[in-house]
């Protein structure tokens, strides 16, 4: 079993005795939230407090729709929107999060990887879909630029967090796999 896994569910069983299993092969922690109660507002909570407070500068945000994918897009970058979740984050206030998304980031990669924070915005189709002739997701073909696939180096990252809105969503056998993967 992983050591850390066991380690985090010693530390919550302290706090929440009732708490028995992480339901993944990563630790993970679950809010259930209502709609329209600010769930995007508390991931860019965690984003900000873990870069500011732990040094933490890679996100990986999932969503488990287009409609969701494209709101988290708007909510965690357009900083003109009334709803942008980083307004007052004086952190970012000069140099915004950079956000990498499933539709842009091979030209991201040309762009070299030196931003502060990265948050990557992906539908879960993205990651664990086939694709027609049996390839693998575009995400996880070889980069020339990187010398893996991107879905490799995100795997690679030390501090790769992963946020996952609707959870509930990433049920089956290939979202799961996919996301144990990607080891956050």
């Amino acid at each position: 079993p992983n050591v850390a896994i066991t380690k985090n569910l010693e530390e919550i069983k302290k706090l929440y005795p009732t708490c028995t299993d992480f339901e993944r092969d990563f630790t993970s922690i679950c809010f259930s939230l209502a709609t329209g109660v600010g769930k995007t507002r508390l991931m860019g909570s965690f984003i900000s407090y873990l870069y500011i407070a732990k040094g933490v500068k890679n996100f990986f945000v999932l969503a488990p729709n287009l409609t969701i994918y494209n709101k988290l897009i708007d909510d965690l970058s357009n900083t003109q929107s009334p709803k942008y979740v980083f307004k007052g984050i004086s952190e970012f206030s000069v140099i915004p999060p950079r956000i990498i998304t499933g539709d842009n980031y091979d030209q991201y990669q040309q762009l070299g990887l030196q931003e502060s924070v990265r948050i990557n915005i992906f539908n879960i189709s993205k990651i664990n879909s086939e694709v027609r002739g049996g390839k693998e997701p575009r995400i996880k073909r070889l980069s020339e630029y990187l010398g893996e696939s991107y879905f490799n180096y995100l795997a690679d990252l030390p501090d790769l967090v992963l946020l996952m809105d609707e959870s509930h969503h990433y049920r089956a056998n290939a979202g799961m796999k996919a996301l144990s993967e990607l080891k956050p």
